[in-house]
């Protein structure tokens, strides 16, 4: 087991990255598919599709189905009624895109969505100062400013699925305002030292997440623990991507299509070998 130990993190962390280009790509295809007559009632869908994958997931015994559902109950409820709602709003009220010579950099929906940033805040500092939830930032944090009066939550069974949907959604909408609030040219600016310095924060600190997690050999916890180190990560291949260092294919899943439909592919079998290294590791332990 020890020789197979990083691959099991290597998987969950390639497993999560293909999530991000692949999320983005169906949410382009949604739009085309759909048009803008029919693509807010395909969004609700995908919304309740989502719920329902968190529901299977909540009633679920195993652990590992668990995490695997409420993975994409959140990549669905995010796209479905968050996206999708800044999407319609934006349109409604005809909010126009950043164009930097000729091109959009920023699309409408996420130049109104720095507008929840309040909300976020509260929530931040229930996290901080209201509860000790079990996630290692917060506690790191809670143990330094030596906070005693917190209230630990012990939920009679813990929730595997509505943890990992909490934990996608909460680090996407944290990422999401911290990429939108530097690229804004009234703080900061895609140019600026402020940029650079998320950049490659990003880069050295997913470097040591994926470090642990690579030493991770329970697949369901590797899942989870590549929640973070992916989205965190995912804020150096954004910034390159404005920097036009590469070209984001995912933004033109019908001209690179042969590329998407690859990563489709590795993912799907990724997917399918995480459940295999769950079904050896029990038999292990059982002989």
């Amino acid at each position: 087991m020890k020789n197979k130990k990083p691959f099991i993190g290597i998987s969950a962390f390639l497993i999560v990255l293909f999530t991000m280009p692949l999320g983005h790509a169906a949410m382009i295809i949604t739009e085309n598919i759909f048009g803008h007559e029919y693509i807010y009632h395909a969004a609700i869908i995908i919304g309740f599709t989502g719920l329902f994958l968190l529901i299977w997931g909540v009633i679920s015994a195993n652990e590992n189905k668990a995490t695997f559902l409420g993975l994409f109950a959140g990549l669905f409820i995010w796209t479905g009624w968050i996206e999708f709602a800044y999407v319609y709003f934006a349109n409604r009220f005809g909010v126009e895109p950043a164009i930097v010579n000729g091109e959009v950099v920023t699309k409408p929906e996420y130049l109104i969505l720095p507008s929840s940033i309040g909300f976020w805040a509260v929530i931040m500092l229930y996290c901080f100062f209201g509860t000790k939830s079990g996630c290692q930032f917060f506690n790191w944090f809670q143990k330094k400013l030596k906070l005693t009066n917190t209230v630990e939550l012990k939920p009679a069974k813990r929730n595997t699925a509505m943890t990992t949907v909490l934990e996608l959604v909460m680090l996407l909408w944290t990422f999401y305002l911290v990429l939108l609030f530097v690229y804004d040219d009234n703080f900061f600016g895609d140019r600026h030292i402020a940029t650079y310095f998320v950049a490659f924060g990003s880069l050295f600190w997913s470097l040591i997440l994926f470090i642990r997690l690579i030493k991770i050999t329970k697949p369901a916890y590797a899942i989870r623990y590549a929640i973070p180190t992916v989205i965190i990560f995912w804020n150096f291949i954004e910034i390159l991507g404005r920097w036009d260092f590469f070209k984001e294919i995912w933004i033109e899943p019908g001209k690179y299509w042969l590329e998407m439909l690859l990563i489709l592919i590795v993912f799907i079998v990724l997917v399918i070998l995480s459940f295999f290294w769950k079904r050896k590791i029990k038999n292990q332990i059982t002989d």
